[in-house]
């Protein structure tokens, strides 16, 4: 049984992905890939954050690109163009 999934992913560059899932079924994890220890501060007792704990049902490095995406180009609006400098630069020093 496949636990493939598609996925988008913007590091290190565009791309769809093809990832592997945790095994639904997993009797450690129930499904969600890791396990969650919540831990306390030695000297008050009190919340101090969470530790997760991959699952061994799965590997969540495995991962394959199936198609590279091209960058978004950012585009400059016209407000930050100076309409009085030569194709939107000024070639004075600034003063």
């Amino acid at each position: 049984m496949a636990r493939l999934r598609i996925k988008r992913t913007n590091w290190p560059r565009p791309a769809l992905i093809l990832t592997d899932t945790p095994r639904p079924d997993c009797r450690d994890c129930e499904g969600e890939g890791g396990i969650e220890e919540d831990y306390g501060d030695n000297a008050t007792g009190e919340y101090a954050g969470t530790h997760w704990y991959a699952c061994t049902c799965w590997n969540e490095q495995r991962r394959w690109v199936l198609l590279p995406l091209p960058r978004r180009r950012r585009w400059r609006s016209r407000r930050d163009l100076d309409p009085w400098a030569a194709n939107g630069y000024s070639d004075e020093p600034p003063f």
